[in-house]
């Protein structure tokens, strides 16, 4: 099977994709394409996954950018391949043929570039990651490297939709504690449990950031289990792990 990519209108010529689960190696509950390293899938397969994707992005076996992620606002520059990955959640770079990854499994992959100061970034923002900063730290990065966030623009690809994402009043409570706006993103659920608009979050988080445009292509992972994997849905289904889904972007 071929890989499937997804691509966005808004990030231009700017070379990048949002890799679903089709025309991977893994089998098994990790079928298809399983770029995560850190899963239990056998790593040569994944080695595989992930020179099918750095072959599409036009590149060589091993040369993909990543970070080792830990849902924090920390962003790293980058000029070439990562060997050992550092601990953060983004990446920037504003060097041609350098392919910044992320991997993901309900959180939100956003890729940013302003292709007129030739500077593009891709973030890793879940919640916690979102709500402490990670998306404007990640504009602020690309502003040091020589972007302006006016001429900037950002997609976030497949994630987790409100639909599918119950939480709890904690998490509420956290995030009406950090700005009472943000109870908007919140709809009822069951008893009392709410449901947490993720995407559009992340949405307004980029906007009130000044960024030039920025939208979601409104692909749920959790509810597409044959395109995406979904750490959510492999937990209601008891499965022992899940696999990552891979996003790249590069000038």
């Amino acid at each position: 099977m071929t890989l499937e990519i997804l691509t966005a209108d808004l990030l231009g010529s700017v070379r990048h994709g949002f890799f679903t689960r089709r025309g991977g190696a893994s089998s098994g509950i990790f079928a298809g394409l399983n770029c995560g390293l850190g899963s239990t899938d056998l790593r040569e397969i994944v080695q595989i996954n992930r020179a099918r994707v750095a072959a599409a992005m036009d590149s060589e076996p091993g040369g993909l950018a990543a970070v080792h992620q830990v849902h924090s606002a920390d962003v790293l520059a980058v000029d070439g391949p990562t060997e050992l990955p550092a601990r953060a959640d983004a990446l920037v770079t504003a060097t041609q043929g350098v392919v910044l990854t992320i991997l993901t499994a309900d959180c939100q992959p956003v890729l940013f570039a302003d292709a007129q100061a030739g500077v593009v970034g891709a973030a890793h923002a879940g919640w916690r990651g979102a709500l402490d900063g990670v998306l404007e730290a990640t504009l602020d990065a690309m502003e040091n490297l020589g972007a302006d966030r006016a001429n900037t623009v950002a997609v976030i690809g497949p994630s987790i939709s409100q639909r599918a994402y119950e939480v709890g009043p904690e998490l509420f409570e956290r995030f009406a504690d950090d700005d009472a706006g943000n109870t908007r993103f919140f709809a009822s659920g069951k008893e009392d449990r709410l449901q947490f608009d993720l995407p559009s979050y992340g949405l307004h988080r980029l906007r009130a950031a000044g960024i030039g445009q920025a939208e979601w292509t409104r692909h749920c992972t959790y509810s597409e289990p044959d395109r995406f994997f979904s750490y959510r849905r492999s937990c209601h289904l008891g499965e022992a792990d899940y696999g990552r889904l891979i996003s790249a972007i590069r000038l």
